[in-house]
């Protein structure tokens, strides 16, 4: 199977701690970055176009993120060619691939290869390939 690619565009958001607590005796979990919402509506409209015709992909994939980051104005390119301050990498991968879960496969257990970088990049969004591995 080919690859399907897709551009999400926006700054990637981390998917940090969960919260829980109850209200009126129901448990309710809850993320602390409130900007995760809209991000993966963001990834998940962008996947929409490339999602597999015959549906979602199904058995083992493999999964390649290219996050590209804003280069803070503080920080210079001899300096600090790569980020390496937050967000942390595996927080953005799952991010994204949470917000795939159901628009290009149906879990993200089904996921059993990553490649994932972070770099700078203008604009900001995450570059994303998924393909079903062939046993």
């Amino acid at each position: 199977m080919s690859w399907i690619r897709f551009t999400a565009y926006g700054i990637p958001q981390p998917k940090g701690s969960t919260k829980a607590f109850v209200i009126k005796g129901q448990a309710v979990i809850t993320s602390d970055n409130t900007k995760l919402k809209p991000w993966h509506e963001v990834v998940a409209y962008a996947a929409q176009e490339y999602r597999p015709r015959d549906g979602l992909l199904q058995g083992p994939v493999v999964v390649e993120l290219l996050f590209c980051l804003l280069r803070p104005k503080s920080v210079s390119v001899k300096k600090r060619p790569l980020p390496t301050s937050k967000p942390d990498l595996d927080k953005l991968t799952r991010g994204v691939c949470d917000a795939l879960k159901g628009t290009i496969y149906g879990d993200d257990s089904q996921v059993v290869g990553m490649k994932v970088d972070k770099v700078y990049g203008d604009p900001p969004r995450v570059e994303v390939n998924v393909r079903r591995v062939e046993a």
